[in-house]
Order: C-alpha cells, then sequence, then structure tokens
C-alpha cells in the first residue's frame, strides 16, 4: 500500500480528520458503515460514481445528487456532504477548480460533515504540484468528458486560461485548513487511481 503516513499527519495537523484504504472497496464499505439515517449531498464526483458509493448510501439515507436526482441546491442543503478534489499536496493542501461553485461552496460551510474521498492520483508533492495537476489534469478531462468545446478539452493536454463561454473552470479552492463552518471534514485517502 502507498504509505500515506506524510500527507495523513500533515492533513491532521491542519484539523482534517484522515482515514487511509488500500482500495475503494474498503473505503466505500467504511463509509457506508459509518453514514446511516442521514442527508447526503454529492458533490459532480467520477470518484463517487466509480466507486458506486452513492448506490450503496442510498439504501439507507436520503441522497441527493444532480447526477441522478434532486437538484444543486437539495445537496447543498444536507447534513453530510462527499466529495473529491482536484489535486492534494502531501503538504495538506486540498485544491478544488469548479465550474458552477456547488461543489466549491459545500466543502467550505453549511453541512454537519464533510468527506474528501482521494484515489491516490489526486497527490501531488506540495502546494504548486496539485494546482497544476488540478489545472492541466483534472480540468481538461472533466472538459472533455462534459463535451465543452474548450481549447483543454479539444487539445487534451492544459489549461488555456480560456475566456471560452464554455469554460469549466470559473472557481478556485484552496483549504490550508479544515474550515470552521463544518462540524467534522474528514479526508478518506484510496490508494487505486479514482476519477480525474
Amino acid at each position: 500500500m502507498y504509505d500515506f503516513s506524510t500527507v495523513k499527519a500533515n492533513l491532521e495537523q491542519r484539523g482534517f480528520a484522515v482515514s487511509c484504504f488500500a482500495t475503494a472497496e474498503e473505503a466505500a464499505a467504511y463509509l457506508d458503515g459509518k453514514l446511516d439515517g442521514k442527508t447526503i449531498g454529492i458533490g459532480g464526483s467520477v470518484t463517487i460514481r466509480e466507486m458506486g458509493l452513492d448506490q450503496r448510501l442510498e439504501k439507507h439515507n436520503q441522497v441527493l445528487w444532480h447526477w441522478k436526482y434532486g437538484t444543486l441546491q437539495d445537496a447543498a442543503s444536507t447534513q453530510v456532504y462527499l466529495t473529491s478534489v482536484n489535486g492534494l499536496a502531501e503538504t495538506g493542501e486540498l485544491i478544488n477548480i469548479d465550474g458552477t461553485g456547488n461543489r466549491v461552496a459545500s466543502t467550505i460551510f453549511g453541512h454537519e460533515e464533510v468527506y474528501f474521498i482521494v484515489g491516490v492520483n489526486k497527490l501531488a508533492p506540495d502546494y504548486d504540484k496539485a494546482l497544476w495537476r488540478a489545472r492541466n489534469v483534472a480540468s481538461p478531462k472533466n472538459a472533455q468528458r462534459l463535451g465543452k468545446q474548450t481549447p483543454c478539452a479539444v487539445k487534451a493536454d492544459k489549461c488555456y486560461d480560456c475566456k471560452s463561454p464554455e469554460r469549466i473552470c470559473r472557481a478556485l479552492t484552496v483549504l490550508w485548513e479544515a474550515p470552521k463552518g463544518i462540524g467534522r471534514s474528514e479526508v478518506v485517502l484510496i490508494d487505486q487511481e479514482l476519477g480525474f
């Protein structure tokens, strides 16, 4: 298993709870056992979809996810919020880029608990490399997935800081510490490549 000890220690110093798992299945079982009888919002997350986590949780929770049921606003008013990140620095910074702002807003304020579910492919050694990954790896792949006609989606090689009306990179958040507006912020680290 990947040695998550450095990033785990740095995240904990920043106020995040941290759990580490060898597989997505183990992480899904952990969250499925932990979250029961809750309202759960999910941000746009290929990671969560690949894990099938929504299907497990909806058997005993009310799950609101604009990809399946509910609206962005519904997911923003839940007890628990699940999402991933576009980049995670081993130094402990969590980076997300968003087009609408719903996902990044929900990671900062309004929920009793927030879980960041992160595959090993999202890790970078430091803040600058995590930001680079978010802009030049995750964002072009997400633009392609959404069928956008932006330079990054068409060329699939990097961010062009375009001014396209179809641009999906409109908001950037960096969590240097666990936000005070949330009761519990937990990072779930998985030793598998998941999402973009």
